[in-house]
């Protein structure tokens, strides 16, 4: 496995990388950067010159992610060529978010192989339903781990795009499967949000929209809550007011970002499913929590790996949260530092803050659409195998 990586920051364009690629045999290229940057009409074009041999993938964002640190209006480009990996590339256009399960199950059944051991996934930020992708895709594909995330507009919910080869578009949803044994994988996902407030019965809903909590209209309840100063900026100020999911055992099964509100019926749209019945309550977290929660992330990447696997090079695909970056501002880079000193120099970091992100749950095989959480899919190649 090799891994090279080139970066354009905000103040570079297209020309000025150098003339030649640094891997142009490169079998995948995973591209992230903002809406300004997906706009240029020469990028699909100029990135396909470049790597003429790759499948290249990839979506805007609300941060770009390098190796120690965090971007606005980048380009973040991670050319990886395999040695002994097979892959697959494909993608679908989502006809709208009540069909993200079938979105699911139409790319999982073009992946689905024996030899099938991880799904790259990337879809549109603010027309999909994540929770329905992934059942969608799990339908078909079991337990394989999936790992990735919903795309970003840097919390302008207005627009996100994706990249696949040559086209730019909204409402993709790409999926790259990997395949054989030499390939070594290893995920980590943790947040470090509180709950605070009574707990909540999500008593009307359907599947993503929220409309009733203890019987009340959903709205005025979620802004009574958050306060006056922050209900004037919702849905953005939402970002920082996440729901928590709370299990019988009264712990934090899973946390869900607000995307959208609707004041003609009193709603609340999520980046995934918050079922009738479920008992929510409201988060808080500070920036120590947060850094201590992708610390944890990256260590139970490494609890995953033999120590032969955690010598040779390695690539980390963190996929955060933009909430996670509202709250920690211009220090949001301390939880990629935290990352990489815990994986180690032989990892290199790419990714994205995101819309929702794609990972099996701690400690199991289950796939979820994680909110407010730091997300590690670990990628390296056992060439001995």
């Amino acid at each position: 496995m090799l891994i090279r990586q080139e970066s354009v920051s905000d103040k570079m364009a297209l020309k000025d990388l150098p003339s030649t690629s640094p891997l142009p045999n490169a079998s995948l290229v995973l591209v992230f950067g903002s809406v300004k940057r997906f706009s240029d009409s020469k990028l699909a074009g100029f990135l396909k010159a470049r790597y003429p041999a790759a499948q290249i993938v990839g979506c805007t964002t609300a941060g770009e992610i390098g190796s120690n640190s965090v971007h606005d209006d980048s380009l973040q480009i991670t050319a990886v060529f395999w040695e002994k990996t097979v892959q697959r590339a494909t993608h679908v256009k989502v006809n709208g978010m009540q069909s993200s399960f079938e979105t699911g199950e139409q790319l999982a059944r073009q992946l689905k192989s024996d030899s099938l051991k991880a799904v790259l996934a990337f879809s549109d930020g603010l027309n999909v339903n994540g929770s329905e992708l992934l059942k969608g895709l799990q339908s078909v594909l079991g337990d394989t781990p999936i790992v990735g995330g919903m795309a970003g507009d840097n919390a302008a919910f207005t627009k996100t795009l994706q990249l696949f080869n040559d086209v730019i578009s909204d409402n993709l949803v790409i999926a790259v499967g990997l395949y054989g044994n030499n390939l070594v994988t290893a995920s980590g996902a943790l947040g470090g949000w509180k709950p605070y407030g009574p707990p909540r019965k999500i008593t009307k809903s359907n599947k993503n929209v929220v409309y009733e909590l203890d019987g009340k209209p959903a709205l005025p309840l979620y802004k009574m809550y958050i306060g006056e100063h922050f209900a004037k900026g919702l849905p953005v100020s939402g970002l920082k007011f996440p729901f928590a999911v709370i299990g019988e055992g009264k712990e934090v099964e899973t946390v869900r970002t607000l995307l959208s509100i609707d004041p003609s019926n009193n709603s609340l749209t999520f980046a995934g499913d918050v079922p009738e019945g479920e008992t929510v309550r409201l988060c808080q977290t500070n920036h120590d929590r947060l850094v201590e929660g992708a610390a944890g992330a990256a260590g139970m990447v490494n609890s995953h790996l033999t120590e032969a696997n955690m010598h040779g090079q390695g690539l980390a695909i963190c996929v955060s949260c933009v909430g996670r970056k509202l709250v920690m501002a211009e220090q949001v880079a301390d939880e990629i530092k935290a990352v990489h000193q815990i994986l180690g120099p032989q990892t290199i970091l790419t990714g994205f803050y995101s819309n929702g992100e794609f990972s099996p749950r701690p400690n199991t095989t289950e796939n979820a659409l994680h909110n407010q959480t730091m997300t590690i899919g670990y990628l390296t190649e056992d060439l001995y195998s």
